[in-house]
């Protein structure tokens, strides 16, 4: 979940020193991220290839989730909270090692989808996430346009998608489903170039010592991490086949 909705300001043009500090901290953003990704993948793979984890979070019988699932799911929104909102309170390292934790977890809680889809629809659809957010993310990085505008209405948008998944739990409409799908593909590609360029402005805001610069690199990553898996899973929902 993102939340933090400043306005960012980027200059027309940048000097060759900006550019640098940009560049630099934004390669560590996208290094952190890979590494959640990557890590989450891994988690995920080892997970649905146990008997005993699978069984540990979905019930064999119904196939819906245990309560162990839903006590990491839980674990994993504190974290998220958690780090977004006392980062400056902790050190690089423990943010560092509470992003990779929530990025291990994340694994688990999503090791389903490997139930629920075919090996070759999660393949397909992940590298046209990879492909749909390099993309959007480079345009934003680059782009003259100023992506501020966007900020509230991103917000709301996903806090909408957020109570209609809630609500459609109850009423399992497949009209909702769908349009939950296709918004959310459009919230969450909307949202990558708002990161992005969010993150730009960070890089700009001015000279950071490296603690500061290494722990907002960590927040960097866990935004634009939260943007990649939930693009995924919303495109997962409308191209992936089922099993």
């Amino acid at each position: 979940m993102n939340n933090a909705f400043t306005q960012p300001q980027v200059p027309a043009s940048l000097t060759s020193r900006q550019q640098e500090l940009v560049s630099a901290f934004m390669r560590r953003v996208y290094n952190w991220m890979a590494g959640g990704l990557a890590l989450t993948g891994l988690v995920a793979w080892w997970a649905q290839g146990s008997p005993t984890v699978v069984n540990a979070l979905f019930n064999p019988q119904t196939g819906g989730p245990t309560g162990l699932f839903w006590i990491l799911a839980i674990g994993e929104l504190a974290l998220v909270f958690g780090l977004s909102g006392m980062v400056h309170r902790m050190s690089a390292s423990t943010a560092g090692l509470l992003f990779g934790l929530y990025s291990g977890l994340n694994g688990l809680t999503l090791s389903f989808i490997f139930l629920v889809y075919t090996q070759s629809s999660l393949v397909s659809t992940f590298f046209i996430t990879a492909g749909t957010f390099a993309v959007v993310s480079v345009w934003a990085y680059t782009t003259k346009k100023d992506l501020s505008g966007w900020g509230q209405f991103l917000f709301m948008g996903l806090i909408g998608i957020v109570i209609a998944s809630i609500v459609n739990i109850f009423l399992a409409s497949p009209m909702i489903y769908w349009i939950v799908s296709y918004v959310g593909v459009g919230i969450f590609v909307g949202l990558t170039a708002y990161d992005t360029q969010w993150l730009k402005h960070v890089a700009l805001s001015g000279e950071m010592d490296a603690e500061t610069g290494s722990k907002m690199a960590v927040i960097g990553a866990l935004k634009l991490y939260l943007d990649f898996i939930n693009l995924f899973l919303m495109l997962l929902r409308i191209l992936g086949d089922r099993r």
